[in-house]
């Protein structure tokens, strides 16, 4: 869970570039000021024991004179907060040994008083990657927006379709929940098409990325009825009123050169025969970060196998070796290779079997993100987007722009900002967002909801620490992987 901390005044908890200093001197979320909270222990309901971690991996500490700093801890308690959730949302989080709170005077941070103050009260704010879903535990279902009736239901067993994902918008300390068709949760009937009062909630947050959202007013944003529509009441029961905000998960579809996409038939057999995507044509693709495997998993949560004289069943499990699959990405499509060395392609009848040795254009499958027509990318300095000031495609901003995704050809992408014209690239090798022309971009999932984007010029694009967008890397580095 990643977080940042904003004191009484309005600064954020901030982890010095150079030396072990900590301030709160940092005025808006930026890498300097995102926290990973880990949870250590439970004490009782409202606290935890946590530890907190700055980007360069040192823990946020406490000495004996009270002095905070970043570091690693001599001693396990040194490191730790018994951290408590207060009625109001503010966190407070106290060293286990001396029993004094961390605080801060406007400029520098100590832990040096037992008695508590608005000096001690920390207000969370999320800082993992906008593009969410929310799962109600209470209901075990996923909220879905529903465009036609223009309001949103917690009726979703699995986030397979794109009116699961949202983006967490965060103005002036509220948050503006925007669905996939781009209104916003408001606290009237129905959705709203720009985001303004009536949008903004108050977002309290528990550690397990757990969240409540209540309007001005003190009522709680819950699913009600039987139907689970979400509307805000006063007496949710059974915590109907908590979500846990996950990342949006890259469900895809794979199409072969026949234009036919790989489905699951009868529970568990694999054929390419679809000529449409449906939910049974909709896989999760998971990444092992270790292994750089991959597994796909179908709505009904098994996993695609290779299994004896070659086939491919949907009846596999996480644990098994025969479920994950090494991938060679080409322009955009994807070869697929099993544990038996061979390569996934079609039957003349379609049936998808594992047994080429090297890949042809059967083997080969057209990869599409099945559950987005858009993409926030997010990269080591920041979101990608357009700003004020600049002509050029920025990729260090703090407030993300909606990248619409244009299917093209196989394997091909066209890329617009929202509501203008094409991206264009310039003779820089820079981007800008005025362009005539539809330019063929390829998308590669390379990492747990990380993204590579191969340019027309035939170069990965990369996040430049200056700022610009450019597409020069020939390699996929780390600063040319995007979340998404």
């Amino acid at each position: 869970m990643q977080i940042g901390l904003v004191n009484w005044t309005g600064g954020y908890l901030t982890g010095e570039c150079y030396g072990d200093g900590v301030s709160v001197l940092g005025n808006s979320l930026g890498k300097k000021q995102t926290w990973e909270l880990k949870v250590t222990a439970k004490q009782r309901k409202q606290v935890v024991v946590v530890a907190l971690v700055g980007y360069q991996g040192q823990r946020l500490l406490v000495d004996a004179d009270g002095t905070v700093r970043c570091g690693q801890p001599v001693s396990d308690k040194q490191g730790q907060f018994l951290l408590e959730v207060h009625p109001s949302g503010a966190w407070t989080l106290q060293q286990p040994e001396s029993k004094k709170y961390l605080e801060s005077d406007g400029e520098d941070v100590f832990c040096v008083t037992h008695s508590l103050t608005s000096r001690h009260m920390w207000m969370p704010q999320l800082a993992m990657h906008v593009h969410v879903v929310l799962f109600n535990p209470s209901s075990q279902l996923y909220a879905r927006t529903d465009p036609e009736l223009n309001r949103v239901w917690v009726d979703t067993p699995v986030p397979y379709p794109e009116e699961c994902s949202f983006i967490l918008r965060f103005r002036k300390g509220a948050c503006h929940l925007e669905t996939s068709n781009h209104k916003f949760v408001s606290r009237l009937e129905e959705l709203a098409t720009v985001p303004s009062a009536e949008t903004a909630f108050h977002l309290n947050l528990k550690p397990g990325s757990l969240v409540v959202l209540t309007d001005r007013d003190g009522h709680i944003l819950y699913p009600q009825g039987s139907r689970g529509r979400l509307c805000l009441g006063d007496s949710p029961t059974d915590d109907k009123e908590w979500f846990v905000i996950e990342r949006c998960p890259p469900w895809v579809s794979l199409k072969t050169g026949t234009k036919r996409y790989v489905s699951v038939l009868c529970d568990s057999e694999v054929y390419a025969g679809s000529k449409k995507v449906t939910p049974m044509s909709a896989f999760l693709f998971e990444v092992d970060p270790d292994t750089k495997t991959v597994q796909l998993k179908d709505v009904h949560h098994k996993y695609l196998a290779q299994r004896q004289f070659k086939s491919v069943m949907a009846n596999g499990y996480s644990k098994e070796p025969e479920t994950k699959f090494r991938v060679l990405w080409h322009y955009g499509n994807i070869f697929l290779r099993a544990l038996n060395g061979r390569y996934l392609g079609t039957l003349p009848v379609g049936l998808v079997v594992a047994r080429a040795v090297r890949p042809g254009p059967s083997e080969e499958f057209a990869l599409r993100l099945a559950n987005r027509s858009f993409v926030v990318l997010r990269g080591r300095y920041g979101y990608v987007g357009s700003s004020a000031g600049h002509e050029l495609l920025q990729c260090d901003l703090l407030e993300p722009d909606c990248v619409e995704l244009l299917p093209c050809k196989h394997g091909v992408y066209h890329l617009r900002s929202r509501g203008k014209s094409f991206w264009s690239l310039t003779a820089e090798r820079t981007f800008k967002t005025w362009g005539t022309f539809a330019l063929n971009f390829c998308l590669e999932i390379r990492g747990k909801n990380l993204l590579a984007v191969l340019a027309p010029n035939g170069c990965y694009l990369r996040g430049d620490r200056e700022g610009p967008l450019v597409a020069d890397s020939e390699e996929v580095t780390p600063e040319c992987l995007w979340e998404f």
